[in-house]
């Protein structure tokens, strides 16, 4: 089984997180965000990846050293869990439509964390959650999932539909990256032969 489970604490967040790459798209989210645990509800169904989250974070302050700290703690959930990356796709992309909105993310789970991110939110807040910290979340993943990692925002109004589309389109592409080929099951998809 492709599991992992980070327990990581400091002053500003307190979290636990369990993941497995093998599941059934079951999520048991708390973040203390509604909009994020939103988020990580759509990442855990549209992946077919089984998550639990506890977070605790300085929210008095506001909302960025949880989200930040939500994506360090995923990128490193995902690297452990994928060990060795035998046999794994390593490449996924995915285009959603979110209504008026439409995202493509393409990753490669390359060892070389890299994010381009293009996208324009018109909205500074959803609920509790301020939206410009959505790059900061993906920055986080792709630095500690050693991910190189592409989101593009073709265009789009309604932020909450675009940050929506960014979240299932990156879970589509992650969830074909981390398939196991059968075929080569035993391989590391590297000319290198290692990722």
């Amino acid at each position: 089984m492709r599991t992992s489970s980070i327990n990581r604490e400091t002053k500003e967040t307190k979290i636990v997180m369990e993941l497995n790459l093998d599941g059934r798209g079951q999520a048991e989210i708390d973040t203390g965000v509604g909009f994020m645990d939103h988020m990580f509800e759509l990442l855990a169904f549209h992946s077919v990846f089984d998550i639990k989250v506890k977070c605790v974070g300085d929210l008095k302050v506001d909302s960025h050293h949880t989200i930040e700290d939500l994506g360090i703690v995923f990128g490193d959930c995902l690297l452990q869990a994928l060990g060795d990356k035998k046999g794994i796709m390593r490449y996924g992309q995915m285009t959603i439509p979110m209504d008026e909105a439409l995202v493509t993310t393409t990753l490669d789970l390359s060892g070389r964390p890299y994010l381009v991110y293009h996208a324009t939110l018109p909205m500074m807040m959803l609920g509790n959650y301020e939206t410009e910290m959505t790059k900061e979340f993906f920055k986080a993943v792709s630095d500690h999932a050693l991910m190189t990692l592409h989101i593009n925002e073709s265009y789009g109004e309604n932020t909450h539909h675009i940050i929506e589309a960014m979240f299932k389109s990156f879970a589509r592409a992650l969830k074909q990256a981390v398939m196991i080929d059968e075929k080569n099951k035993d391989l590391i998809v590297s000319s290198k032969g290692l990722l």
